[in-house]
C-alpha cells in the first residue's frame, strides 16, 4: 500500500477557504456579519469564488467601516444573513472548510444557522493560523498573521480586511503550508490536520504501521518487538486514531515513549462503539498493559457487607461471595469504603465489633454501647428481634430507601455548620457523598444484573440500528441491522447466537462494574428502545440516585476558588424538596 491509501490526499480532497467581515467580535454578543467571502479549491486549481455583502440591519462602527472599507451605504441593499447564509452553505456543500483563525468565522456562521433553526453541516474544518503555529518559524515571519504569512509564502493577493481578498490569500497560505509540509511525509488530509513539529522523524516512519487497520470502530493493541501488549485503546475509526500516534504531538510522556517502542499493531473491529467499549476493557484487565492507567485491576476493589450471622454487622470485604449476603460497592478506594461504612455506622446502631458473636452473648458492653452508639447484643441489651428491625432498616437503605442516612448525616452538618465547626462538617459531607455515590452505583447495577436478558436498540447517526443483548449486565452480543434484513427476525438471529451468560450473587455477578455502567450510559441515552426485557429493570423511588445532582453540585463548587462567606454554605447539603 502506498502513504495515500493511508488516508484522503490532499491532492483530492476539496477545500472552501471562507472569510468573513464583521462589525465586532462576537456573534453572541450581537455582532452581526457584513460580508462573507469563500474560494473553492482542489488539487492546487481554482473551482469557484462566492462573494456577498451581508445587511446587518444595524450601524457598522465608524472603526470597522475604517478598517475594512465597508459602509453602511454599501450594504443597505445587500441580502441579509437569511439569504445569504444558505447560498454560501450551497456553495461550501461537501468540502472541507479553512479559515485563518477558523473559531472566529465558523462560530459566527454556526451561530446563525443554530438562530435560523438551520441544522449545521458536519463540516470537517481546518485553522491555518493553528497549523502555521506549529510550522512556521521566527525566521520565516515575524508571527503567523494572515498579512505576514502572506508576505512569506509569496501570495498573489495582499489581504486588505474584505472577505474575498482574505479568502484568497488564506488559499496561498494554505498551499504553501502544504508544499512546505510535503517534504515532511504529509500526503493526507488526516495527517494535516493532525499534524506537530514536535513528532520525531523516527516517530514519523511509523505511520506503516497503521496501513492495514480498517476505518471502522474497534480496539487497537500497541505491541513491543516481543509481541508483549504495550497499550489498549478503542476508537470509531481504527485506521484515523493510531495515525495520529504517529503524526500528531503527544502530550503525555508515556504515550510518547508507548510510541517509540511500539513494533506493531494489531485490532480487533467491533460492530458498534460500544462493544469496542467492553473489549477494551476486557483486554486491558487480560493483559494488563503498562501504558494503560485505568482498568488494570478490576479485581483490585472493596466491598461493603452486610454479613449473615445470628447478630450481623458491616464489613469491608475483597470478594462477593455466594453467601446470601447483601453488599455494596465496588469501591475503587478503600478510603471511600471507609467513609461510607462511617456513614451507615452513624445512621444505624449495628455493632461494630469483627468477630462472630453467639446466639447468646455474655460479654461486658465496649465504649459504644456506652455512648449509645451500638445496641450492644455483647451484653445482652438488646433481644435478636429488636436487633433484627434495625438491621432491616439497614438492609433498606443499602437497597431501596437512602432518606435515613441523608437525613440524619444533614442535621449532624447542620449542627456542626451552626457552631462553626466547618472542618468537621465537611468530613460528614464526603461520609454521605460516598454512601449516596455507592448506593445508587449498586442500585442502578443491581438492576441490570438482575435482568437475565435485555435486548435494546439506538438508530445511529447513518440511520442503521445497533442492536445490543445484555445478559446479567454483560454484553453478550452486538450489531447492525442490514438495511435489506427484517428487523424482527435479525435480531432474533443476534439473539440465538449470543454468549450464555449465567447469574450469580451481588450486583456485578458476570462482568465488571466498568462494563455494566459503560452498558447503562448506553442504555440510558436518548433514542434507545427496549427490544425484549426478560426480569425487571428499575431503581427504586427513594433510591441514592435522586440525590446525586446535588452531590455533584456541591462537588463542583468545591474545585472552584469560592470566597470566605460561602464556606458554610459547602460545608452543608440541604435535603431536596420532595
Amino acid at each position: 500500500m502506498s502513504f495515500d491509501e493511508l488516508g484522503r490526499p490532499l491532492r483530492e480532497t476539496t477545500f472552501c477557504v471562507v472569510d468573513l467581515e464583521t462589525t465586532g467580535g462576537s456573534a453572541k454578543q450581537g455582532s452581526m456579519i457584513t460580508e462573507i467571502g469563500a474560494v473553492k479549491v482542489r488539487g492546487g486549481e481554482v473551482l469557484g469564488e462566492f462573494q456577498t455583502l451581508v445587511n446587518p440591519h444595524a450601524a457598522i462602527p465608524p472603526f470597522i467601516a475604517v478598517l475594512t472599507g465597508i459602509t453602511n451605504s454599501m450594504v443597505a441593499t445587500a441580502p441579509s444573513i437569511e439569504s445569504a447564509l444558505p447560498s454560501f452553505l450551497e456553495f461550501a456543500h461537501g468540502c472541507v472548510l479553512v479559515a485563518h483563525n477558523a473559531p472566529f468565522d465558523v462560530g459566527f456562521l454556526q451561530h446563525f444557522a443554530a438562530q435560523q433553526g438551520r441544522p449545521w453541516p458536519r463540516f470537517e474544518v481546518l485553522d491555518t493560523a493553528r497549523l502555521a503555529r506549529r510550522v512556521i518559524t521566527r525566521d520565516d515571519a515575524p508571527n503567523c498573521k494572515l498579512s505576514s504569512l502572506a508576505v512569506a509564502f509569496g501570495s498573489a493577493t495582499t489581504p486588505d480586511h474584505r472577505a474575498l481578498s482574505d479568502a484568497r490569500a488564506t488559499v496561498d497560505v494554505l498551499h504553501g503550508l502544504m508544499e512546505r509540509l510535503g517534504g515532511l511525509g504529509v500526503h493526507t488530509l488526516e495527517e494535516l490536520s493532525t499534524f506537530s513539529s514536535r513528532v520525531s522523524p523516527t516517530v514519523r516512519r511509523k505511520r506503516h504501521l497503521a496501513e492495514h487497520l480498517p476505518h471502522a470502530p474497534g480496539v487497537y493493541l500497541f505491541r513491543d518487538d516481543r509481541d508483549e501488549v504495550l497499550y489498549v485503546g478503542t476508537s470509531r475509526d481504527l485506521r484515523t486514531r493510531v495515525r495520529s500516534y504517529f503524526t500528531a504531538s503527544e502530550s503525555r510522556a508515556r504515550m510518547g515513549e508507548m510510541v517509540n517502542l511500539a513494533g506493531s499493531v494489531d485490532h480487533v473491529e467491533c460492530a458498534t462503539p460500544l462493544e469496542a467499549g467492553v473489549r477494551e476493557l476486557r483486554l486491558i484487565a487480560a493483559h494488563r498493559p503498562r501504558y494503560n492507567r485505568r482498568s488494570r485491576r478490576p479485581d483490585k476493589v472493596t466491598w461493603l457487607k452486610l454479613t449473615v450471622e445470628p447478630w450481623p454487622r458491616l464489613s469491608l470485604v475483597r470478594k462477593v461471595a455466594d453467601d446470601g449476603a447483601d453488599y455494596l460497592g465496588p469501591f475503587s478506594s478503600r478510603r471511600t469504603a471507609e467513609r461510607c461504612l462511617a456513614a451507615l455506622h452513624e445512621s444505624f446502631p449495628v455493632r461494630q465489633c469483627t468477630d462472630r458473636l453467639p446466639l447468646t452473648p455474655t460479654r461486658t458492653p465496649c465504649v459504644l454501647a456506652e455512648m449509645q452508639r451500638c445496641l450492644s447484643p455483647c451484653d445482652g441489651s438488646v433481644d435478636v428481634d429488636t436487633y433484627a428491625h434495625e438491621v432491616a432498616r439497614l438492609r433498606d437503605a443499602l437497597r431501596q430507601d437512602a432518606d435515613r442516612v441523608v437525613e440524619t448525616l444533614t442535621q449532624r452538618m447542620a449542627t456542626l455548620a451552626e457552631g462553626e465547626r466547618f472542618e468537621e462538617a465537611g468530613v460528614h459531607r464526603d461520609r454521605l457523598s460516598a454512601f449516596v455515590r455507592a448506593a445508587s452505583r449498586t442500585q442502578r447495577l443491581g438492576s441490570l444484573a438482575g435482568c437475565s436478558e435485555l435486548v435494546a436498540a439506538r438508530r445511529e447517526d447513518d440511520r442503521r440500528w445497533a442492536v445490543h443483548v445484555v445478559r446479567h449486565g454483560r454484553l453478550a452480543a452486538a450489531g447492525i441491522i442490514p438495511l435489506d434484513a427484517h428487523a424482527g427476525d435479525w435480531v432474533r438471529g443476534l439473539r440465538e447466537s449470543a454468549d450464555t451468560v449465567l447469574g450469580g450473587p451481588g450486583p456485578t455477578p458476570a462482568a465488571t462494574a466498568e462494563e455494566s455502567e459503560l452498558i447503562l450510559r448506553w442504555l440510558e441515552q436518548p433514542g434507545v428502545r427496549l427490544v425484549h426485557v426478560e426480569g425487571e429493570w428499575t431503581c427504586p423511588l427513594h433510591g441514592a440516585g435522586r440525590h446525586l445532582e446535588l452531590h455533584d453540585a456541591v462537588a463542583t463548587s468545591r474545585s472552584e476558588l469560592v470566597p470566605f462567606d460561602e464556606r458554610r454554605q459547602l460545608a452543608t447539603v440541604h435535603q431536596p424538596t420532595r
